[in-house]
């Protein structure tokens, strides 16, 4: 995902000025001591070059106060990487973007200067670790290369054999202390390593990882390399990740492989001492000296990382050494006496300092008690979650927990979401975490009662309500069969269900002047924020048929658009208006203010579910990994501009012009931000095999054997280039990429 092999000279001097600041609704706590700032005066001090972190939050929020008391305790670790914490406070009488909408306040800003670098959700800063640890991936983005395949991995050793070394590391998940101490070291030594980060268990598998359960990190030995065939040696360090771990195994590493001395061994200091580490001594004499040497550097590549090891020239010395003895041994203690050994092969060599080493293992974490999840089953972003809510407490009483006895006594006395959930299963706890946040988002402000039942405690419950898989939504509506969510499993969509969920749809319109308000978004202007698009079925009073086939439609959509019918005798009113042929159904499109018309002649309501499905996509969206399989649903080539970071809006203009005059209609237009879905450039090192300049545009058509075109990258993208590079693809004038 990230391009560059090396860290560029001039990051030096941004990284050491960054400033990360938190701007909030500030919630009271005593453990709060960071520095406060009003917008106007936090603002007016910023600098170019240095960096500023905005957050949002609800003030007397609980998610609030656990967030700062991390925060808090980030201070000090930030300022040592010259990363400086503070807070600013939103005020009524300073209006500000940053303290805007509801979503705004679940988000941080990561700016330099007044530049947006990065936007990240506040429940990713979930610890000091994380906060850390986010940081510092996101300031050195260009220099720790994450990758997800094998052939990432190959591509990055071959690019750098006879150039650099590389620093391999697994977490497994972002935002570990794991991967808090690879981007602190990755901090200090970027610019002599490229840093390879992963999270993909299947990759770490394929190198010959036995033990895949915990964090790892490989040092390739690719610099001297010279023969591109020859693959790069690799030193596995043993000890755990922590911070000091990864700083005392470089330092191993930068040290000589072998050195000749013809010294007193007890005499004799080098790095590995200083780091903890024994010496090995194998001892020559002139005769055999070749074969000492060879034997040595075998010893040496084995112990690499655990021991120095050092030729000891025996007719050099002046002092005695018993003469069977070919290997002498120092320990790190000070005041311990060398030992003389007879050892007659490497393996007895090797055996004989890994038996004998004490390293002490520095743990960053000391909560090591808490038995974590059975990561290695799990997906990555929900290790990532179990493992950041380890120790925070929920506060469940916002949610009620049903039991056997209560279940339907509940469900049925008022309008109720269920969630059901195994307590033993890692992705069910980690949706629990966002079920919390919509329940804290809800408070005091819905009629619905949101509660769960823990299927692995009341599974005759579960069962009874056809559970089958966990977790699952559903909504109990008096006089209605429950609905089961089948959105994403986050907060976001899960409060969007919710609250679509407040008004019955198709909403029955009685009036002209009423459709006009429901298409202008005035009817329903509190759930506007939710959903993009209001749909609007028109039908004369005698289309019983098609008004049954749209009902049907917009009632399986209900929780994911606003739908709403009008069929009284002046219909013709608006389907003149909108120049429609009833029956039809309106599509207003708020965010870009316009309406667009659609006819819904001979059509049954599964069609019309995908219709209104397809039609309530965004014109030219941001893809990501979550909303990217809706796209490719449409069957269509998708037209892709990369870019890193925000779009350029002259290019944004002519697509959208595109668009418009239909130039577009076999394509998917849409663009992808490789700073918010960093896998982009892991996309694009695949077509291309090296990051290509950005911004690019393409064409992917995954439908037809994946075939890559680029639009040409010494032309401006403008609606004339554009629209003759599209001319000449389809006309077959334009070779595609060869993966």
């Amino acid at each position: 995902m990230q391009p560059q092999l090396m860290m560029s000279s001039s990051f030096n001097a941004l990284r050491v000025g960054i400033s990360f600041v938190m701007m909030c609704i500030f919630y009271m706590s005593a453990v709060d001591s960071l520095p406060e700032l009003s917008p106007q005066k936090f603002f007016s001090t910023l600098q170019p070059g240095k960096a500023t972190l905005a957050y949002f939050c609800q003030a007397d929020s609980p998610s609030t106060s656990i967030f700062l008391e991390e925060l808090n305790e980030a201070d000090k670790p930030l300022q040592d990487y010259g990363i400086s914490v503070a807070k600013v406070n939103c005020v009524t009488e300073e209006t500000s973007r940053y303290c805007g909408s509801e979503k705004d306040l679940m988000k941080a800003y990561l700016f330099r200067g007044h530049i947006l670098l990065r936007e990240f959700p506040t429940d990713t800063l979930f610890d000091v670790d994380a906060i850390v640890a986010h940081v510092l991936f996101a300031l050195l983005f260009n220099e720790v290369k994450y990758i997800t395949t094998l052939e990432d991995l190959q591509n990055t050793e071959n690019a750098l054999k006879g150039k650099a070394n590389i620093a391999f590391s697994y977490v497994r998940a972002i935002g570990t202390p794991e991967h808090r101490a690879v981007m602190e070291a990755a901090f200090v030594y970027g610019t002599t390593y490229q840093f390879v980060l992963t999270t993909e268990i299947a990759l770490l598998e394929s190198i010959g990882t036995e033990d895949i359960e915990y964090a790892h990190l490989y040092f390739f030995h690719c610099k001297p390399v010279l023969d591109l065939t020859q693959q790069c040696r690799r030193t596995l360090m043993e000890q755990s990740l922590t911070t000091l771990n990864i700083h005392r195994f470089i330092k191993t590493m930068e040290a000589p492989l072998l050195t000749e001395v013809a010294e007193d061994p007890q005499q004799v200091s080098t790095v590995h001492l200083q780091l903890g580490l024994p010496l090995v001594f194998i001892v020559s004499q002139q005769a055999t000296y070749e074969a000492d040497r060879t034997t040595a550097e075998w010893v040496a590549w084995r112990l690499l990382g655990k021991a120095g090891v050092l030729l000891l020239l025996r007719d050099s010395l002046e002092v005695e050494i018993p003469q069977n003895a070919n290997v002498v041994f120092k320990r790190a203690e000070e005041g311990v006496p060398v030992e003389f050994l007879v050892l007659n092969n490497i393996d007895l060599i090797v055996s004989h300092v890994e038996s004998n080493m004490h390293i002490e293992e520095t743990h960053e974490d000391e909560d090591n008690d808490i038995e974590g999840p059975d990561m290695d089953i799990q997906d990555d972003e929900v290790a990532e979650t179990v493992y950041r809510d380890r120790k925070r407490q929920l506060p469940l009483e916002l949610t009620v927990e049903l039991t056997e006895e209560t279940f339907n006594e509940t469900v049925t006395a008022s309008d109720s979401i269920v969630l059901f959930y195994a307590g033993w299963q890692a992705v069910s706890m980690a949706f629990l975490q966002s079920y919390i946040d919509v329940a804290i988002k809800l408070k005091g402000t819905s009629t619905m009662l949101l509660t769960r039942v823990n299927c692995a405690d009341w599974s005759h419950v579960c069962a009874k309500q056809n559970v089958t898989e966990f977790p699952l939504v559903k909504m109990y509506k008096e006089g209605e069969n429950p609905v089961s969510y089948a959105g994403m499993l986050g907060t976001e969509d899960l409060l969007k269900f919710i609250q679509l969920n407040r008004i019955s749809c198709p909403v029955n319109i009685m009036s002209v002047q009423e459709a006009e308000e429901y298409l202008s978004g005035k009817l329903h202007k509190d759930l506007i924020s939710y959903s993009s698009v209001s749909v609007l079925g028109l039908f004369s009073p005698t289309m019983t048929t098609a008004k049954e086939e749209f009902m049907e439609a917009g009632n399986y959509l209900k929780g994911y658009v606003i739908t709403g019918i009008y069929s009284e005798e002046d219909v013709l009113t608006l389907s003149n208006k909108y120049a429609v042929t009833l029956p039809a159904l309106l599509l207003a499109r708020h965010k870009e203010g316009k309406i667009e018309s659609i006819s819904l002649a001979n059509v049954h309501a599964q069609e019309i579910v995908q219709i209104i499905t397809n039609a309530s996509l965004e014109t030219f969206p941001e893809i990501t990994v979550e909303n990217l399989p809706t796209y490719l649903r449409l069957q269509k080539p998708l037209l892709i501009l990369f870019s890193d970071g925000s779009i350029n809006p002259q290019h944004k203009k002519a697509i959208l012009t595109l668009v418009k005059e239909k130039h577009l209609d076999s394509l998917t237009p849409c663009w992808l931000n490789l700073k918010n879905t960093p896998v982009g450039r892991a996309i694009l090192q695949a077509y291309f095999d090296t990051l290509p300049p950005l911004p690019l545009l393409a064409v992917v058509n995954l439908h037809s054997g994946g075939q890559v075109f680029a639009f040409p990258s010494d032309q401006a993208i403008t609606e004339q280039n554009l629209l003759l590079w599209l001319k000449k693809l389809e006309a077959g004038l334009e070779s595609h990429i060869r993966l």
